[in-house]
């Protein structure tokens, strides 16, 4: 930790990226293992969201048991670490892979969401963006009794639910256009959005290192920045339990629990 600690003071254009690992000890579960295996069955995927009123049924349906938890999920100790660090100018840029906000509540403010944010909803019509929690008073009203159903949470805010629950589910439309709405993130299979694709591309280019928390880096558009990172010269640095899409890239590797090892970084930085 004393190494990391000396790389972050070391590169003061430092660029921070998080991944679902910083999220866990929040009590929002991760999509796969320490090995990179899936832990549960595949989420929705782009495309069938798109083309398949079946599966928007089932989006909204799981989505509606699981928000809840989801929106009352707290910024954990590593979370406020990073808040910490950013305030202290150790950090002039972050992107997290997450989706669940607890980086803004957490009071980071240079901030990228590569993947969107779950609090927003657009319509794919009209381009209306609604509050998630305005969807949720309505999913509430025109499906009684569904919210409060037991169900396990998953990494990506909905639930596991029974097909036969799944079927009784009313689906939201747009209140401007009655066209399709969809969470504002980028589902599995999606594309990021180009202005965001941009905003990370620029900030890869602008720092002088990139500090790796809580993510195996599996999903392309993370590893990317670390490619990217690392054909440019720039050392790369990681916080993280388990295997790494990049481990071969990595300059420095701290192997321990993402939450209590920022607080750690972040105590040490401050006492320095």
């Amino acid at each position: 930790m004393e190494s990391l600690a000396q790389f972050v003071v070391e590169h003061p254009r430092l660029l921070v990226l998080t991944g679902a690992g910083l999220s866990e000890p929040s009590g929002i579960p991760v999509y796969r293992d320490k090995q990179g295996t899936w832990l549960r069955t595949s989420p929705i995927q782009h495309n069938d969201f798109l083309k398949s009123a079946q599966s928007r049924q089932r989006y909204w349906a799981r989505s509606m048991v699981g928000w809840p938890r989801m929106a009352l999920a707290a910024p954990n100790k590593g979370h406020l670490a990073l808040a910490g660090m950013e305030s202290a100018g150790l950090i002039t840029q972050m992107i997290t892979q997450n989706v669940d906000c607890l980086h803004q509540r957490a009071g980071q403010r240079a901030l990228i969401d590569m993947h969107g944010s779950l609090d927003r909803v657009m319509c794919l019509a009209c381009e209306q963006v609604l509050a998630r929690t305005q969807v949720q008073d309505w999913l509430k009203e025109a499906n009684p009794g569904i919210e409060g159903h037991m169900a396990q949470i998953r990494p990506d805010g909905d639930a596991d639910l029974a097909d036969e629950l799944i079927a009784s589910v009313r689906v939201p439309s747009c209140t401007q256009c009655g066209g399709v709405l969809k969470p504002d993130v980028v589902f599995f299979g999606g594309t990021i959005p180009r202005p965001v694709a941009t905003s990370v591309a620029d900030a890869v280019q602008a720092c002088d290192a990139v500090l790796v928390v809580g993510s195996s880096l599996t999903v392309f558009s993370g590893f990317r920045i670390c490619r990217d990172a690392h054909r440019m010269g720039k050392p790369i640095a990681a916080l993280n339990q388990g295997l790494m899409r990049a481990d071969d890239l990595l300059s420095l590797k701290v192997e321990e629990d993402c939450a209590l090892g920022l607080h750690r970084l972040h105590t040490l930085l401050m006492k320095a």
